[in-house]
């Protein structure tokens, strides 16, 4: 079982590497990757009260595939955003890997994102607002992005205890 013990924090080098694709073969292997995923932040929930998406470099899995749970789960392999809206908005963003961390960044307020889910079917998903924040969030883990590293300024960071 995985808990908020398994997810990587900041500082953690891994988090910074550029994830490799999932391969059509490693599709068997994607249903436990997403139960990790799925424990880890049912546990994240429990104790800090968020989290609606962790991506699989957070627990140290390198693929480009990331798990949100929303009105329902999706899981999202080798995702593309081909197109975001040149229109921005601030948010104070979260991230599981630094819990108590706040950081104020820019995102597109519209996208479409492109991927694979769980049956390797290719899915077409156009997003605004604060899911556009939140795919943008998860999609930049695979790329080794944090949130810090998008701080609109070097005041842009707030403490949250809990």
């Amino acid at each position: 079982m995985k808990t908020t013990a398994d997810i990587l924090k900041l500082g953690d080098p891994r988090l910074y590497q550029i994830c490799d694709p999932v391969l059509e073969s490693e599709l068997p292997l994607v249903q436990s990757w997403v139960r990790e995923l799925q424990e880890a932040m049912l546990d994240i929930r429990q104790k800090y009260g968020f989290g609606r998406g962790i991506a699989a470099p957070q627990l140290g899995i390198m693929k480009r595939l990331f798990y949100l749970d929303l009105d329902r789960p999706y899981t999202i392999i080798n995702p593309e955003i081909p197109w975001s809206s040149a229109e921005m908005f601030e948010v104070w963003d979260d991230c599981m890997s630094f819990p108590s961390l706040l950081v104020k960044v820019k995102r597109h307020q519209s996208l479409t994102l492109e991927y694979r889910d769980e049956n390797w079917t290719k899915q077409t998903w156009k997003v605004e607002n604060d899911l556009s924040e939140l795919i943008q969030h998860e999609y930049d883990h695979l790329d080794g992005i944090l949130c810090t590293m998008r701080a609109i300024d070097d005041k842009s960071f707030q403490y949250r205890e809990f």
